[in-house]
């Protein structure tokens, strides 16, 4: 058996030529191998048995010589992706599962009925340019260009992947050409292999944003340690997962999940500050600052799209009024292009920040500062730490929205930030607790949290009518308070109703 330890990266034209020059300017030595054109074909049952356990069967020939491979359940943490894999020798292209030795399968699997039932769903079909190189370190390190397609259901993506993978040595060496990579703008690190993105084509399910955040996985049993590192994964691959989406299909509101996935990682660094000290996360939490900011300009930007669709309610009265249709224009082409966001998600400093970030992770960079208070928390169960943590929470929410206090427009939007990052501890821990009492307390919260965001938007709007002495914008603007003023007493009848229902942690 092999441990796969590799970096996967989404590389554009550009940078291909690059490749061999990027290695030699690294490497204390390089041995090029010859070129293979490398055909693959991955199998599974019509009931997706070995994907439902997370495991990946394929054949591969080149030339005259064929293998099969098994990858079992790993994880991936930003682009490193680590899978016990098991290779065995073919006569012919036909797999042969039986022939793998008994005790690499997950308890209870039906070996001999899956291997009766097995079929080719896709196949992946590419020249792999191979380079095996020594680091000053004396690490081997080998890197792999791929170039060529994925076919399933007759459907075809193209395949443009560079992987380095750790042979021997230290793990560091690895990030190490890791950030010479991507100090080139033009390479991303990639969440999803070929695998993934074969099932997609074939079951016709492509890759599409979340609704919302969703919850962290988390187990009973789960230490506060476990349940930082579950909750950090889940961050990074929901920010991973939308900036695929985006270059799929570009939208706001695929963006505004990039931003959520962003401020959940950062809310994580407060949320175990049991364990995790400001020391050890001010160079991230700096970086991550600076990527909301970046992006800061999204949800004013699904604001305006709002005002000027056609099948909303904003949409007849801007339209009536010229000089602030004018205005919003005017804003708008202000706003990045999808060329500047792709620019962004392929630059060096976002991809520095990826890899910043799985290092923390792979390495626990959080005990560099630990004691022995550090130490006893981190093996605390974390169903109990979040009960205390939820309570706390909840006496805070009752002191800044005091449930015999009429809350005024401004009261809930200056309250925005405290509410959401409430939730966004819901987000990490709530599915310790049980999903029906979870979901009618947060319920109404969700939608005092959606009404801030509206009042958000009415306040907007109202700013852009602002200073200007037209009669039309006037009447807006009085529109505008009067939309608001119905939206706060909705938001009161909500939030009054939600000191009624009962704690679902408690």
């Amino acid at each position: 058996m092999d441990t796969e330890i590799e970096l996967k990266f989404l590389v554009s034209d550009a940078v291909v030529q690059l490749i061999p020059s990027l290695i030699t300017k690294f490497a204390k030595t390089v041995t090029n191998k010859p070129s293979r054109n490398l055909i693959n074909a991955y199998y599974d049952t019509p009931n997706r048995e070995l994907r439902a356990l997370d495991i990946g069967f394929r054949t591969r020939c080149s030339d005259s010589e064929c293998e099969q491979t098994i990858k079992l359940a790993g994880e991936v943490i930003g682009g490193l992706h680590q899978r016990p894999e098991y290779n065995l020798p073919l006569p012919t292209n036909q797999p042969n599962l039986a022939a793998f030795d008994a005790n690499i399968w997950p308890h209870a699997m039906q070996v001999e009925s899956i291997a009766d039932n097995i079929y080719p769903i896709f196949s992946t079909n590419f020249i792999r340019r191979t380079w095996l190189i020594e680091s000053p370190n004396g690490a081997k390190i080998e890197v792999v260009l791929d170039k060529g397609e994925v076919v399933g259901a007759d459907k075809v993506e193209i395949i443009r992947e560079l992987e380095i993978e750790l042979i021997e040595g230290s793990r560091n060496d690895l990030f190490e050409l890791a950030d010479l990579l991507v100090s080139q703008n033009c390479i991303r690190l990639g969440l999803y292999s070929k695998a993934a993105r074969g099932y997609r084509l074939a079951d016709d399910k492509p890759l599409k944003p979340s609704k919302s955040i969703g919850f962290v996985k988390l187990p009973e049993n789960s230490t506060q340690e476990q349940a930082l590192i579950a909750a950090m994964t889940f961050g990074i691959q929901f920010v991973q997962k939308h900036e695929q989406c985006y270059f799929n299909k570009a939208s706001l509101k695929t963006l505004k999940r990039v931003t959520d996935g962003i401020s959940l990682i950062r809310h994580n660094f407060w949320l175990f500050d049991d364990i995790v000290s400001k020391q050890s996360t001010e160079h991230l939490r700096n970086e991550l600052k600076w990527l909301l900011s970046e992006l800061a300009w999204v949800e004013n930007a699904i604001q305006l799209k709002t005002y000027t669709s056609k099948r909303h309610a904003f949409y007849k009265k801007i339209s009536s009024a010229p000089a602030l249709a004018q205005v919003i224009s005017d804003l708008k082409q202000l706003q990045p292009s999808v060329d500047d966001i792709q620019a962004l998600f392929h630059s060096a400093r976002y991809n520095r920040l990826l890899l910043s970030l799985t290092t923390w992770l792979i390495d626990k960079q959080w005990r560099k500062d630990w004691g022995q208070a550090q130490l006893q928390a981190a093996e605390l169960p974390i169903a109990d730490i979040a009960k205390r943590l939820f309570d706390k929470d909840w006496k805070n929410v009752h002191k800044l929205l005091p449930a015999k206090q009429k809350l005024t427009c401004f009261d809930y939007i200056n309250l925005r930030t405290q509410l959401e990052n409430s939730l966004l501890s819901g987000n990490c821990l709530g599915n310790l607790f049980d999903k029906d009492a979870r979901l009618e307390f947060r319920l109404p919260w969700l939608d005092i949290s959606h009404g801030m965001y509206e009042l958000s938007t009415l306040e907007y709007l109202k700013q852009l009518c602002a200073g200007q002495e037209d009669e039309q914008l006037a009447k807006i603007q009085a529109w505008l308070d009067q939309k608001s003023e119905f939206l706060v007493n909705a938001m009161e009848q909500s939030r009054r109703a939600s000191f009624d229902i009962e704690p679902y942690w408690q």
